[in-house]
């Protein structure tokens, strides 16, 4: 299955934070997916805040960033039971 990650919008730096690639019906290209709580972890590690801090940072810079429609998605993983 062809999933066009060749051409796909992706954040410098949050390699490592990837999931995966949302492929919706609708969409004219494949998204690049990025698991929130990695994200955050990653602002608190370099550049050396509070998680508090992180979730402002991401949610103005990240969250808020849009870039057309290949802007990444951030995935929010459920509690588990």
């Amino acid at each position: 299955m062809e999933i066009g990650v060749e051409s796909i919008l992706t954040m410098d730096g949050y390699d490592d934070c990837v999931v995966g690639v949302l492929h919706r019906y609708g969409l004219k290209d494949n998204v690049m997916v990025y698991d929130r709580e990695k994200v955050l972890e990653k602002i608190m590690h370099t550049s050396e805040s509070t998680y508090s801090e992180a979730e402002e940072y991401y949610e103005f810079n990240q969250l808020g960033a849009w870039v057309g429609e290949g802007t990444p998605a951030f995935l929010v993983r459920l509690p588990e039971e």
